[in-house]
């Protein structure tokens, strides 16, 4: 407490700027992982992915400068 009295409000603010700075660099250096994709639990439709079931589908979609939007559905 003897070193905050003998700083005045501009020393204490840029220490305080350090010290958020440095904790936010920590927390993201240890923050956990986030989980692994799941296509049943984060789409939220219901429905399997393709490959489990057989049937292998895509949907392809192309868009380029100055051609028409594309979007192809291939089912197999």
């Amino acid at each position: 407490m003897d070193y905050l009295g003998l700083m005045d409000w501009q020393q204490i603010t840029a220490l305080g700027i350090v010290g958020v700075t440095a904790s936010l660099f920590l927390y993201a250096r240890f923050k956990p992982k986030p989980r692994a994709f799941n296509f049943k639990r984060d789409t939220h439709c219901g429905c399997s992915h393709p490959s489990s079931d057989g049937s292998k589908s895509s949907i392809v979609f192309r868009a380029r400068k100055g051609e028409p939007n594309q979007v192809i559905l291939k089912i197999k």
